[in-house]
C-alpha cells in the first residue's frame, strides 16, 4: 500500500491545472453547513497546492442527484463554508468539462482555486464513463485525489481520471494510507481489534477477514448477543440475529485455526426495557440473563479485563461501540475501554486506528478521539478496507 504516488513526487505545479477530488459532501441544516470537518481535511492539500502556484479546480460530489442536476444539491452551496475554511477566495464554475471551465481556468490566476459543480449532476460520474472522464481532463494537467471517504467507488473522479492524468494522493489520502498500513497492512503485533455495533450480518466480511491478521478480536454491541447465542447462552430478548449462530460458529473454527483469541463479554449491563437509567438495571454474569430482560453493554468486569488485553497489544484497530452507548449508562463499557486505549497510545505503547461514524462519535463522546493515533472519518471505504478489500480510487494511485 505505501507505494503509491504523492504530492512529493511533483516536481513543479507552477501554472499547471490539477483536479483535486476532495470529499465536500458537508452535512446541512435550513441553508447552512453545520459541520465543517471535510473541508478542514482537505484544506492542507489545497492550500499547498495553491501556494506552489497551481491553478487548484477542486472535483467532489453532494447528496445523490443520481445523474440529474438539481439546485438543491449544487456544490455552490457550499461554495462559502470552503471559502471560511481556506481564508482564500473560491471561483464558483456551473460544470465540470468543456469550455465553461476552460474560461474560467483562464481567468484564474496562478495560486487560484476554483470549485466546479457536483460531478453526479452529470451520468457519467457513477457510471466511470471513460468519455466523460476524458472531457474532464482535457483541461487539466495533473489529477490529485484527497478523498479516501470516496475511494471505494470506482467513478469517473476517483478512478477514471487517475488513468488519464498523472495522478497523486494528496495529504489527507496520504496519513490515511500510511495510517491504515501502520494498522493491518504491516503492523507491529500483537494487534487487537475491537468490532462493535448492532448486527453481525453487516459486519461478516469484516470478521472473517480480521481473525487471520489479528492476534485479539474483541466483540461487543448487538452483535456480541449473536456470539453469545452461538456459544449456547439464553440472551433473553436481546437484539439478536439467531439465524447467524451457524455462520458466527464458523468464524470461531477459523479464529481458533489463526490462533486469534475471540474475546466474548462474560459480565454484562441488562435492563427490561431500553431507556436512560432505568429502574430495572443491573449487572449480571452472562448466563444468568432473564428471559424479559436484554443485554445492552459490556460489564464492568469483562471491561477491565479487556483493557489488561490491550495492555498486552502494541497495534489497535477499533470499529463500533461496545453497548448502546448514545443512552446512559450503556455508554460506560466503550468509554472505559476508549479511554484506556487512549492512554497507552498517549504513552506510546499503542497505535491505535478507529473508523466509521458510530465510531468517531462513541469516541468523542468519550473524550478519547484526541488521543488516538489517528481516526478515520470515512465510513464505507474504512469498512472495506477492514473487509480486506481493494479500493479502486487507492489502487489507481499506486506506482
Amino acid at each position: 500500500m505505501s507505494e503509491f504516488r504523492k504530492l512529493d513526487d511533483i516536481a513543479d505545479v507552477k501554472g499547471k491545472v490539477v483536479l483535486l477530488r476532495v470529499d465536500l459532501n458537508l452535512p446541512m441544516r435550513d441553508g447552512a453547513v453545520t459541520d465543517l470537518t471535510r473541508a478542514q481535511a482537505v484544506a492542507p492539500t489545497i492550500l499547498e497546492l495553491a501556494d506552489d502556484g497551481a491553478k487548484v479546480l477542486l472535483l467532489a460530489h453532494f447528496g445523490r442527484p443520481k445523474g440529474e442536476r438539481n439546485p438543491d444539491m449544487s456544490l455552490s452551496l457550499v461554495q462559502g463554508a470552503v471559502q471560511d475554511v481556506l481564508g482564500r477566495e473560491v471561483m464558483f464554475v456551473s460544470e465540470v468539462y468543456g469550455d465553461v471551465v476552460r474560461d474560467a481556468i483562464a481567468k484564474l490566476p496562478d495560486g487560484g482555486i476554483a470549485l466546479l459543480e457536483n460531478t453526479r449532476f452529470w451520468k457519467g460520474e457513477e457510471a466511470n464513463d471513460p468519455q466523460f472522464a476524458k472531457a474532464m481532463a482535457e483541461n487539466a494537467d495533473l489529477y490529485v485525489n484527497d478523498a479516501f471517504s470516496a475511494a471505494h467507488r470506482a467513478h469517473a473522479s476517483t478512478e477514471g481520471l487517475a488513468h488519464l492524468l498523472p495522478a497523486y494522493a494528496g495529504r489527507a489520502m496520504q496519513k490515511e494510507l500510511e495510517a491504515l498500513e501502520k494498522a493491518l497492512g504491516n503492523p507491529e503485533k500483537p494487534v487487537a481489534a475491537v468490532v462493535g455495533g448492532a448486527k453481525v450480518s453487516t459486519k461478516l466480511a469484516v470478521l472473517e477477514h480480521l481473525v487471520s491478521r489479528v492476534d485479539h478480536l474483541i466483540i461487543g454491541g448487538g452483535m456480541a448477543n449473536t456470539f453469545l447465542a452461538a456459544r449456547g447462552v439464553d440472551v433473553g430478548k436481546s437484539l439478536c440475529e439467531h439465524e447467524l449462530t451457524g455462520t458466527v460458529e464458523k468464524i470461531m473454527d477459523a479464529a481458533d485455526e489463526a490462533g486469534c483469541t475471540v474475546h466474548l463479554p462474560y459480565d454484562v449491563v441488562v435492563a427490561k426495557e431500553f431507556a436512560e437509567n432505568p429502574a430495572s438495571l443491573r449487572i449480571c454474569n452472562v448466563h444468568e440473563v432473564a428471559d424479559d430482560e436484554m443485554i445492552l453493554d459490556i460489564g464492568p468486569q469483562a471491561v477491565e479485563a479487556l483493557g489488561d488485553v490491550l495492555k498486552t497489544c502494541r497495534t489497535l484497530v477499533w470499529n463500533g461501540p461496545l453497548g448502546a452507548f448514545e443512552t446512559a449508562p450503556f455508554d460506560e463499557a466503550t468509554v472505559t475501554l476508549a479511554k484506556t486505549a487512549a492512554a497507552l497510545t498517549k504513552e506510546g505503547s499503542l497505535i491505535s486506528v478507529a473508523g466509521g461514524g458510530d465510531t468517531v462519535s462513541a469516541l468523542n463522546h468519550a473524550g478519547a478521539a484526541g488521543n488516538f493515533s489517528y481516526i478515520s472519518t470515512a465510513g464505507g471505504a474504512f469498512l472495506e478496507w477492514m473487509e480486506g478489500k481493494d479500493l479502486p480510487g487507492v489502487v489507481a494511485l499506486k506506482k
